[in-house]
């Protein structure tokens, strides 16, 4: 686990969160960006696990979708850049 997950497990522990729903919930907010998305979600009220499992599968889902998105974009640059040295020459 990355540093902002092991301060997520810290935190559903003290939450009072059960220990092994807690670190199976951390190993899926394994990248800063999900862990930091799930702490800020954790660190206000306490939430029923069905509602925690749910905001993992929405955060996981916008990485999924950034991703996706920096992918494309790159694909258009790359495009554009064979496009314009074609012309250009």
């Amino acid at each position: 686990m990355n540093e902002k997950s092991k301060e997520l497990y810290d935190l559903m522990l003290k939450k009072g969160y059960p220990e092994e729903f807690s670190r199976l919930i951390c190993l899926e907010m394994n990248t800063e960006f999900t862990a930091e998305k799930m702490l800020h979600y954790i660190s206000g009220e306490k939430h029923r696990l069905e509602d925690v499992a749910d905001e993992m599968l929405a955060i996981k889902d916008l990485r999924d979708r950034l991703i996706s998105k920096h992918i494309t974009e790159h694909a258009n640059r790359s495009i554009n850049d064979l496009y314009r040295n074609i012309n250009e020459e």
